[in-house]
């Protein structure tokens, strides 16, 4: 990113540093994003919002143990007073009981948003997701006035449209708050490899089966043509996004696209042309008996998602991926080896969550 003047420097409106919010800030994305604003000298504080409380302590960051779901925790005075609240909340399992995720991921997100009006917060940075757009181009760039339906078979493509139906309203009936969309591609990192294995390829997969140098094949789909990035790359956008006064949606993706052949090169495999049905069968199979968590509506979704043109966000955002999605997913992979993770209860490197006893000082409500 291009660094900013000190006069766009985002402040609180009595001229002190920004005070933000992360919802959900132990994850994947979230540790990300809490590490960029926690290193912008115009950020005052961080409050990182999680299930449970981690033991990675980063600089001018607090932790708060809440939970988003209905019925849990009052939302309103934790937001109270923060200039921003950046909402990266998200459950992926299971995928055989959509109706829980929809109580997180839709029903959750609903909360953060009314709570995010009634505490008075100028600014919404909400993540999307490539997930949301409608089947695209494989062969051209969509930019963000692409239709965000989703794919209706995958229940993560279909809780990320609805969201973005939902926001449409928001932003009408609040004009007054400036709503963000953040729509990254595929995320890796290092420290992101054990909880991805196991939110994918499930926890009853030994981690040596699914080592990079024992896939000899890289099966050549039709469709199989996605994006990618680092996620400290899209914590980036997200750092930006607080900052500067822009509203809307914004593409993110590093280069180049990731095909069979790319991702061939990473694995030091060959690729080889298959046809789509048997390789589906054989995932929905093993969805069935619970072999796999990933299910077969999303890997249907993947074939179709769009190439996206990130035009918008160089230009608004000054921003620019220092990772090429080659370099973010054999990160990726590394981590893969090595069963890398950090001291969050998402990213613990093995199959235990990290507990920590002050949560239960820091719980709020009685979720």
């Amino acid at each position: 990113m291009t660094p900013r003047t000190s006069a766009e420097q985002p402040t609180g409106a009595d001229g002190r540093g920004s005070r933000v919010v992360v919802v959900g800030a132990t994850g994947n994305v979230g540790t990300s994003v809490v590490q960029a604003l926690s290193e912008d000298p115009a950020v005052e504080s961080v409050l990182g919002l999680a299930r449970r409380v981690p033991g990675w302590q980063p600089d001018k960051t607090h932790w708060l143990a809440a939970d988003i779901e209905p019925g849990g925790d009052d939302l309103v005075p934790i937001f109270t007073g923060a200039d921003a609240v950046v909402h990266l909340a998200w459950k992926f399992q299971p995928t055989h009981h959509p109706a829980e995720t929809w109580r997180t991921n839709v029903l959750g997100s609903l909360r953060v948003f009314e709570a995010v009006a009634a505490a008075g917060v100028p600014a919404l940075i909400h993540a999307s997701s490539v997930g949301a757009y409608s089947p695209g181009p494989k062969d051209r760039r969509v930019d963000e006035s692409w239709p965000t339906h989703g794919w209706p078979q995958a229940a993560y493509t279909r809780e990320k449209a609805y969201l973005e139906r939902v926001l449409d309203t928001y932003e009408h009936t609040h004009p007054d708050i400036r709503v963000v969309r953040m729509r990254p591609g595929f995320l890796f990192k290092r420290a992101a490899a054990s909880e991805q294995r196991r939110i994918f390829a499930g926890r009853l997969l030994p981690s040596r089966l699914v080592r990079p140098e024992l896939i000899p094949v890289v099966p050549d789909l039709p469709g199989l043509r996605f994006q990618a990035l680092h996620t400290d790359d899209a914590a980036a956008a997200y750092r930006a996004a607080v900052a500067l006064p822009v509203r809307g949606a914004f593409n993110l993706a590093a280069e180049p696209p990731l095909d069979a052949e790319a991702l061939a090169g990473v694995f030091a495999a060959r690729s080889r042309s298959m046809p789509v049905r048997p390789v589906r069968a054989a995932l929905a199979a093993a969805w069935r008996l619970h072999l796999v968590p990933a299910s077969p509506g999303l890997f249907d979704a993947v074939l179709r998602l769009p190439l996206m043109d990130c035009t918008r966000a160089a230009d608004e955002l000054s921003w620019e991926p220092r990772h090429t999605s080659v370099e973010a997913v054999g990160e990726f992979l590394d981590g893969l080896r090595s069963g890398a993770g950090m001291d969050t209860a998402p990213l613990a490197p093995d199959r235990r969550a990290v507990r920590h006893p002050r949560a239960a000082a820091d719980r709020v409500g009685s979720a």
